[in-house]
């Protein structure tokens, strides 16, 4: 089964994905000078256990860079998540 494509909403400073009818967002605010805050994931509960926050972060952090963007992770899952891939890359290379 194909994926659901994640969406870009810039006027809400938005990424997000609907599936059955139900949204996962992940929401940023960007600070001027090349700075995003994301600084918040969510995911209904009908959606958990699917992977959904991941792939929005992921995303957001694949426009980020893309954008020249810094990342202030104040939302704890991002936060998580940038963590979890650094210690993936360094366990690789190590």
């Amino acid at each position: 089964m194909p994926l659901t494509p994640i969406q870009h909403d810039p006027q809400a400073q938005q990424f997000y994905i609907v599936v059955d009818g139900a949204k996962a967002y992940l929401s940023y605010m960007d600070l001027g000078k090349k700075t995003l805050d994301i600084y918040r994931t969510f995911v209904p509960s009908i959606l958990r256990r699917r992977g959904l926050a991941a792939r929005l972060t992921a995303h957001a952090l694949r426009y980020a860079e893309e954008g020249g963007y810094t990342v202030i992770p104040s939302c704890s899952y991002v936060e998580w998540y940038m963590d979890r891939q650094t210690r993936l890359v360094e366990a690789r290379t190590a």
